[in-house]
């Protein structure tokens, strides 16, 4: 090698580290930016869990029932969503969903939401029309997505006899047609002034039973399935309990 070529290499390796520290400082700061990044997105999303979470707080302040009622449908919704569309239960707009679901009823009154007893029929049409208050409330929201999905159609039924559309089968966005059971699943076993709660066990076997006519057959016998790998029928509770 003469003189010459030894300057050469010398310099194309000095150039070569330059290109490597260029590249370092690079990476370096696309790193940070991208963890400045998600961690703005991740402020942003518990920004919004915060304010879904107080939206359904005003719900529950209004209604007596709906104490604890949305933490427990909540807790199992997810749980059955996970079991039978995984990809679902990591979408956030879907708990958004299960959480606002009852929105509609701050637009309900008192006389008719917090009634100690059976509602007569014009008071079960007024009831019937916090699906649409709700959707109202929230479709502006763009960040909820679909979230308006399972607040407009939790009370559809699989055969097409819900309301307020009356849509049937796989019409029916999944989250809502699974969150229609466990909701109505927590009705049954919750206790209320003019009547007493039904046993677990009891709930379980409507909810089968109902499989195929106010609810998705599979989705039915997928919640049951989870009752029974929680052992909901052995507890002595009548109403879900939140899980942990």
């Amino acid at each position: 090698m003469n003189p010459g070529e030894g300057g050469e290499l010398e310099a194309m390796q000095q150039q070569l580290l330059l290109f490597a520290q260029d590249i370092q400082t690079i990476v370096a700061s696309e790193r940070t930016q991208r963890e400045d990044a998600e961690s703005a997105l991740r402020e942003l999303s518990q920004s919004y869990l915060t304010m879904v979470k107080t939206l359904a707080l005003v719900c529950e302040m209004k209604d007596n029932y709906t104490r604890h009622h949305l933490d427990r449908t909540y807790q199992y919704a997810i749980a059955l969503t996970r079991r039978v569309a995984p990809e679902l239960a990591q979408d956030a707009s879907v708990g958004y969903g299960y959480l606002l679901h009852d929105i509609g009823k701050v637009g309900i009154p008192d006389a008719i939401l917090n009634k100690p007893g059976p509602l007569d029929e014009d008071e079960w049409r007024v009831m019937r029309t916090h699906p649409v208050i709700g959707l109202q409330l929230v479709q502006p929201i763009k960040f909820l997505g679909e979230a308006v999905q399972i607040v407009k159609s939790h009370h559809e039924r699989w055969d097409g006899r819900g309301y307020p559309e009356n849509k049937k089968g796989e019409e029916i966005y999944l989250p809502a047609r699974i969150f229609s059971i466990i909701d109505t699943f927590d009705a049954m076993t919750s206790d209320r002034p003019y009547r007493k709660g039904l046993p677990v066990h009891v709930a379980m076997e409507e909810i089968e039973r109902c499989g195929g006519t106010q609810f998705d057959p599979e989705l039915a016998s997928a919640f049951v399935k989870l009752c029974e790998d929680l052992k909901l029928a052995d507890t002595e509770a009548t109403a879900l309990t939140t899980l942990r």
